[in-house]
């Protein structure tokens, strides 16, 4: 005998937590499955940005500050240029992935979502899926299977999808912060992620188009970064992870919708992933709610917009040092310029201060000597 829900959401990350949380607040019998236990870990820099806090409040899940560390605003380092702003109005704050989840799965439990863990999907039917050699049946399935999305290859929404990939490798060590900055280190191969996490520890996050780089080789593009690790220790086991701009053409057929990395994702380099899959849940859980998917396709269409052109900005100084020095060295000259980005990219700016922002920079990056 098979099993009923309203919603059947497969994958529990924080992408599909989201997306149950926010259904199960418009009053829908919300349940998720996966094939893990938890808690879920991913290889990511464990930042939360403003924006993302912000998101995370209005689905219920609050962090605490003993829980992780605080970060005043982002630091850039390309060699002997250094550039840095802070956030507009609140903090970002540095936190580890599992702590995360298991919160999210804690609210999600307290909105009475039910959580089937341990239970792989392993194909779709026309009335559900099948979860552990079960049907599901369910009115509306949610695909929150992350990058490689086996429901977006199911549905045959994955022919659409156009992408571009590197590589990310994370490491904890136990360490207390130097620095109470979410750094990017700039090199020649790769970008340094660096966040101060809560408990004496810090998050280093590599990420370059060169699955097979070496350890040691950071340490050559970073010689400073390697002399404030030189004697800390690892807290835990380096993890991988592909991190991907990708977008699709349609994120929904039918009664199935695609939320999350699944539907499509930004490059790690913008540190917006996280927001733009809570804001993606609320969208779809409002389109659920009036039986328009059509109208989550195109929220979904807009959320990605902002988050996409900075992605494609940040690649190019990742592609092009020459650019990257010039941009840098005008952001380092002119501290209040950075600081109206960064208000742009949290999403807390209005649409002249935009347009002003942006002919500031022109004029900034013309000036600026190599």
């Amino acid at each position: 005998m098979g099993w009923e829900t309203e919603i059947l959401v497969i994958g529990g990350g924080p992408a599909g937590l989201a997306a149950a949380i926010a259904a199960r607040k418009k009053g829908f019998e919300v349940t998720v499955a996966d094939g893990a236990n938890p808690p879920i870990d991913k290889a990511c820099g464990e930042g939360l940005m403003p924006g993302t806090l912000r998101t995370l409040r209005e689905l219920g899940v609050v962090t605490q500050p003993y829980e992780g560390m605080s970060f005043r605003g982002i630091r850039f380092l390309d060699g002997a240029t250094s550039a840095e702003a802070r956030f507009p109005t609140i903090t970002g704050v540095g936190l580890r992935r599992t702590i995360l989840h298991q919160k999210m799965i804690e609210r999600a439990q307290e909105c009475g979502v039910s959580l089937l863990w341990n239970t792989p999907v392993s194909g779709l039917t026309r009335d559900g899926a099948i979860l552990g050699g079960k049907v599901m049946t369910a009115k509306w399935v949610v695909g929150a299977d992350g990058i490689r999305s086996r429901v977006r290859r199911w549905t045959g929404l994955e022919s659409d999808s156009q992408q571009e990939i590197r590589f990310a490798h994370r490491l904890h060590y136990r360490l207390k912060p130097w620095a109470d900055w979410m750094e990017i280190h700039w090199g020649r191969k790769m970008q340094a992620y660096v966040t101060p996490l809560g408990g004496e520890e810090i998050c280093l996050v590599l990420i370059s188009r060169d699955p097979r780089i070496p350890l040691e080789e950071a340490w050559r593009e970073f010689p400073g970064l390697a002399s404030h690790l030189r004697y800390a220790e690892l807290s835990s086991a380096q993890r991988g992870a592909v991190t991907a701009t990708r977008s699709l053409d349609r994120v929904f057929k039918g009664n199935i919708a695609l939320t999350g990395d699944a539907s499509g994702s930004v490059d790690a380099i913008t540190g917006e992933g996280l927001c733009l899959s809570f804001r993606q849940a609320m969208a779809l859980a409002g389109a659920l709610e009036s039986g328009q998917l059509e109208k989550y396709q195109a929220a979904h269409r807009r959320l990605a917009r902002q988050p996409r052109v900075m992605g494609r900005l940040l690649l190019l100084l990742d592609q092009c040092p020459a650019v990257r020095k010039r941009a840098l060295k005008a952001l380092a000259k002119d501290p209040e310029l950075f600081a109206r980005l960064l208000a742009i990219h949290v999403g807390e700016s209005s649409a002249i201060h935009s347009v002003t922002t942006s002919a500031r920079l022109g004029w900034q990056f013309l000036a600026a000597r190599i």
